[in-house]
């Protein structure tokens, strides 16, 4: 199986990365992959993924089945608010 670029922003970290993914992976390991290499704070779970302006509920459905394609991007956001201070 081919890999495909995919390109996630982290939200927390102001910055995009792009990944190298089979189609068959799941949400799951481009959330954590992407957080890994920004080096956000936190716990995985702590995040949500969104396509499309869409969250990604299921995040064990693979890149495939989620209608996500080569150069697609995916954004990783907090899933809860932060207050200002």
């Amino acid at each position: 199986m081919t890999a495909m670029p995919v390109r996630v922003m982290v939200a927390d970290a102001w910055d995009q990365v792009t990944l190298e993914l089979p189609s068959a992976a799941p949400i799951r390991e481009a959330k954590q992959r992407a957080l890994t290499l920004t080096h956000s704070q936190g716990r995985p779970e702590e995040y949500l993924v969104k396509f499309r302006g869409a969250e990604l509920f299921d995040e064990s459905k693979s890149l495939a089945e989620a209608g996500v394609v080569s150069n697609a991007a995916l954004i990783v956001l907090p899933r809860h608010r932060r207050p200002v201070r």
